[in-house]
């Protein structure tokens, strides 16, 4: 139980900071953090996570994360449902404060919220092929980072750094393209709020994507250095 709240506190962090920074932070009038500073924010919410919950829960955050560990033999089988509960219902509770916040401005309008999507709700109106092929690879990469940066023979204390600076470049590449999402909680936790339907209609890319990338990741590098001698 400790863990799995661990994982709801992480992963309410990664929402209210990552996707609190775009919707609050980007597009501010000459001041405004764009594109750049939304991708620093979600890497500095999984820094200072790994440092405070890491300890405890391992710091998924995500449940594609915890699908590839347990596809690279780094996580128990029987910890996997609940970790994505904890995952998905933390992002939720991060996605409504940041609404509570966000809707006490006068004429506020949810509008996309931090949603992904592809097609027409695209940051630059890339098809859904691209998005596909954009989150799959985005997730696999990340995995591999995350992956390799805990192996026991990699270097001590600094897996939360490489993997925090490794979202950060996810966030850099590919926010135009889907506004980047590699974490099915936080896309379910902004589909939520955002305006219309078609957030949740294109939901379904946001989970088989990372998912796939994942356990892609997760065989790879178990072939490729399998965490025993």
């Amino acid at each position: 139980m400790k863990k799995l709240v661990a994982e709801f506190i992480g992963t309410f962090w990664l929402v209210l900071g990552g996707c609190g920074s775009a919707v609050l932070a980007a597009a501010y009038p000459e001041l405004g953090i764009g594109f750049v500073g939304v991708a620093i924010a979600f890497g500095l919410t999984v820094v200072s996570m790994a440092y405070a919950i890491g300890h405890i829960s391992g710091c998924h955050l995500n449940p594609a994360v915890s699908i590839g560990l347990f596809v690279g033999g780094r996580f128990d089988k029987k910890d996997l449902l609940p970790y994505i509960g904890a995952q998905v219902l933390g992002g939720i509770a991060g996605a409504s404060v940041l609404y509570l916040i966000a809707s006490g401005k006068a004429g506020f309008e949810p509008g996309g919220f931090a949603a992904n999507g592809y097609g027409a709700h695209s940051p630059d109106g890339y098809s859904m092929v691209s998005a596909l092929v954009t989150e799959v690879a985005m997730t696999f990469m990340f995995l591999i980072i995350i992956l390799g940066a805990t192996h026991s023979k990699a270097p001590a204390g600094f897996a939360g750094l490489a993997i925090g600076l490794g979202l950060t470049l996810i966030h850099l590449i590919s926010i135009p393209v889907t506004n980047t999402s590699v974490n099915p909680a936080r896309s379910t936790s902004q589909a939520i709020f955002a305006s219309g339907d078609w957030a949740l209609g294109q939901l379904w890319l946001f989970w088989v994507a990372p998912i796939v990338g994942a356990i892609l990741a997760g065989l790879v590098y178990n072939y490729m250095s399998p965490e025993r001698d």
